[in-house]
């Protein structure tokens, strides 16, 4: 295909091929419109990600620790001191009605890969129809971006907010499924009426992070746009008069923000568009999702920076992991444990919890609180009658926890799972937890001591096979379109006593980013394992994970399709294993895994991939870039 530029009301960006004229219900004129007046912010965000990418750098170089900020000092891009943010000396949001009650909020992406509109938007009238509170469909960690399907999930979303005939059609079908469903599951229907039923729960959107870039958009200059201009602007200009008409608020999620310059900068980019289109400031409420443990460092301060907007908080698990390894990568002493053991019990993460809560619980200066939304739900009940009984109570008793803890709700990451999890709040009654009374946030060395907290844990041959397998099974389904994919290791194929869980992007992240750690830093081996011959107190060495790398991958081609797509084999699977490889062989820290993903997408020849790979950590080691554009941009 070759390149269309757009008309001239927007001159200043360039479409892909002819995606324009294929995708103009999204594409609008009032969409491309905003996204011209927005495409000024494309230099900022570049900006961010280099200051982003020297913080980092310079922190390995000098072998230093993230540290608070300066209380005197000014937020970045805002005219609010840290220590005014930190005392609660600002305008935050009152929580709409609709985001009143969140007891669950299901998530998952609107759209399937290679899939015609019918099929592909049954993933929204499954979201909408399964009686969560609020569902984030997500443009993020779990969309694939094959082809054109962040275009694919625009559309679905938009035609289902409208309830267009050919939604409602789908979400007839779909309703009476999930009612076959529960009727063998819990004995009784779940959708009494299937029209009434999807007028309950919240729409809410993830727009991918400032470090990534759209597939199909450069801004005037040939730079790729970022992808969050493209998702948020997409999402908002062709929704937003349908939302108010069911006087629905609009809700973003914000993922991957590290400080509170770059959540001012995704506040200014709010404001623009919300005076782009007419809407009141404040119109647009965001959750911000804490995955970054810079952010921790920052969370007064980060929802100072949202203002009007910022409504509250969740706390993933997966992402949150990552950060924190990426982070204490120069560090020889911080060495995660099995994956298995971090908890939200666990030391750096029960501190990071800690903080949250108490962020969200100290007022503004008109008394306003903050939404906590506890963390992922990743199973599905689907396996041996066993096997989904202990998983579930293991499930709920997750929801207990966290629902003691403050939370006002938590994530589930299958429509199934709503009405199993859903009832722990349901039987409290309380729509939220909002002002519970928490100490204020400290800022001591202690604090900050606390938030990269290592304790003893199992570190064992089993668990670098069960990171080594996962990983290479995402990269796979990422390959193949699926960045949300039922996964469990290999070996496990066949056993249905162990479930299989929902992962995402940032299951392969944390997963590379643990096996990175234990060969970089030479983990020890807490117990002897008798295939490989190693005892505890032995060192985790290169040698070993090339043993089990050999081993795990064996059994990925010799898996079934049910968990290993036969064409994958000769396809996707050896490119996942090449970047997998070249992640953990590489002497510096790659700063994102999804980068080599990224780039390698709708490309099916490996040695195209090895030289995609190569060329990345080149160029990162050398200049500290990160290639992030389409790199088939012109051959689309």
């Amino acid at each position: 295909m070759n390149n269309t530029p757009f008309n001239s009301m927007t001159k200043n960006v360039t479409i892909n091929g002819n995606l324009q004229a294929t995708y103009s219900d999204v594409y609008t004129p009032e969409a491309l419109s905003a996204i011209s007046a927005l495409a000024h912010f494309n230099i900022d965000i570049k900006e961010a990600m280099e200051a982003r990418i020297k913080r980092r750098s310079d922190r390995q170089q000098q072998q230093k620790r993230i540290t608070f900020p300066d209380p005197e000092s000014y937020i970045p891009r805002t005219n609010i001191k840290v220590q005014d943010a930190r005392d609660g000396k600002f305008e935050g949001a009152v929580i709409p009605p609709d985001l009143q009650r969140q007891w669950i909020q299901g998530t998952g992406p609107a759209a399937k890969p290679y899939a015609p509109v019918e099929s592909s938007i049954r993933n929204a009238a499954y979201a909408l129809l399964s009686g969560a509170d609020g569902w984030m469909f997500d443009a993020e960690d779990a969309l694939g971006q094959v082809q054109a399907m962040s275009l694919d999930n625009q559309r679905s979303l938009k035609l289902a907010i409208s309830k267009d005939p050919v939604f409602s059609k789908v979400a007839e079908v779909v309703a009476a499924e999930m009612n076959r469903w529960s009727m063998s599951f819990f004995g009784h229907s779940i959708i009494t009426n299937w029209k009434q039923q999807l007028d309950f729960t919240t729409k809410i959107f993830r727009a991918r992070g400032l470090h990534l870039d759209d597939r199909h958009m450069l801004d005037g200059d040939g730079v790729a746009m970022a992808a969050s201009i493209v998702d948020m602007t997409l999402y908002v200009a062709n929704n937003y008069q349908e939302l108010q008409k069911a006087d629905s608020s609009i809700v973003l999620y914000l993922p991957k923000i590290q400080t509170a310059g770059e959540a001012a900068l995704w506040n200014d980019m709010i404001t623009a568009l919300e005076e782009h289109l007419g809407l009141p400031k404040g119109a647009i409420k965001v959750y911000v999702l804490v995955e970054q443990l810079e952010a921790t460092y920052q969370l007064m301060e980060i929802r100072a920076a949202l203002g009007k907007h910022f409504v509250g908080y969740n706390t993933g698990r997966w992402d949150y992991i990552n950060s924190v390894a990426d982070a204490m990568a120069w560090d020889r002493s911080f060495i995660n444990p099995d994956i298995e053991a971090i908890t939200m019990t666990y030391g750096y993460m029960r501190n990071y919890e800690h903080r949250v809560r108490c962020a969200v619980n100290t007022p503004d200066i008109n008394g306003n609180f903050a939404l906590w939304q506890g963390g992922m739900e990743p199973n599905i009940p689907v396996g041996s009658e066993e096997g989904v009984s202990a998983s579930m109570k293991k499930a709920v008793a997750g929801a207990e926890r966290e629902q003691r803890e403050g939370a006002s709700g938590k994530w589930v990451a299958h429509w199934k799972m709503v009405n199993i999890v859903r009832p722990v709040w349901e039987k409290i009654g309380q729509p939220n937890q909002l002002g519970r009374e928490f100490p204020r946030l400290t800022y001591t060395q202690q604090d900050a001591d606390g938030l990269v907290l290592i304790e003893p844990a199992p570190t064992t041959i089993r668990g670098a096979r069960n990171l080594l397998s996962v990983a290479i099974q995402y990269g796979n389904a990422f390959g193949q379109g699926m960045q949300a994919a039922a996964l469990k290791a290999a070996d496990f194929f066949g056993n249905d006593d162990v479930l299989y869980l929902m992962e995402d992007m940032a299951t392969g992240e944390i997963r590379l980013s643990i096996l990175w750690e234990w060969v970089h830093k030479g983990a020890k081996l807490t117990r002897e394992d008798t295939h490989t011959g190693t005892k505890a107190g032995d060192t985790f060495s290169m040698v070993l994970f090339e043993k089990l790398l050999e081993e795990e991958y064996e059994k990925l081609l010799k898996a079934g399709n049910k968990d290993v797509f036969e064409n994958s084999k000769t396809t996707t699977l050896p490119i996942a294993r090449e970047i997998a490889v070249a992640y953990i062989h590489s002497k510096v820290k790659l700063p994102w895994f999804i980068d080599l993903l990224n780039i390698n997408l709708n490309n099916m020849d490996i040695q195209e991939a090895k030289r995609r790979i190569t060329r990345y950590i080149e160029v990162f080691v050398k200049d500290g870039r990160r290639i992030t554009e389409n790199l088939d941009f012109y051959k689309m």
